[in-house]
């Protein structure tokens, strides 16, 4: 599995309660949605340390990075390559 269907799937089981993939399109807001509130946040940047080993920094903890899933494994992919 990709790492952007396994971001996904993390979103659809922690916060929708579902794994029906039709309930969150790659490109809608997690957080204008209130999909994600703070603590979930916290939540997924711990769930993408563990995950992938990386390291995310305080100051990359910004809305940009986290607002869709598209931006979550863009924000992945820019950090494995580093």
């Amino acid at each position: 599995m990709d790492h952007k269907r396994q971001i996904k799937q993390f979103v659809l089981k922690n916060y929708l309660f579902t794994d029906d993939e039709s309930a969150l399109a790659d490109g809608d807001s997690l957080i204008r949605s209130g999909t994600i509130d703070s603590t979930g946040m916290l939540e997924l940047i711990f769930h993408i340390e563990e995950t992938w080993k990386l390291k995310v920094a305080d100051e990359e903890m910004v809305p940009a990075n986290f607002e869709t899933i598209d931006a979550i494994a863009a924000f992945v992919d820019r950090k494995r390559a580093a």
